[in-house]
């Protein structure tokens, strides 16, 4: 699958990285596996978020293992990415 991860550009939630789960129209549904999960997903208008255009393979590869993607996978991508852009 092709994973996208997102930066909350505005809202509370400013500056929050999320994996974008779907998208409908200008809508995406982001997830980021703890007050967002796969299960309740946060709907953002795409003007309100930034798509992460570079996505190490490290991190794509930890979203494909273990088979079905997982909130504790979200989580784990989502720390791994937080922790290479904060080298």
């Amino acid at each position: 699958m092709n994973y996208e991860l997102a930066k909350s550009l505005s809202g509370h939630d400013r500056d929050q990285i999320y994996l974008i789960w779907k998208k409908e129209g200008r809508f995406a549904y982001l997830v980021d596996g703890k007050a967002h999960t796969l299960a309740n997903p946060k709907k953002k208008n795409e003007k309100h978020y930034q798509a992460v255009k570079h996505i190490p393979e490290h991190i794509i590869l930890r979203l494909n293992e273990n088979g079905p993607l997982s909130d504790d996978a979200v989580r784990g991508a989502i720390k791994a990415y937080e922790r290479s852009i904060n080298k």
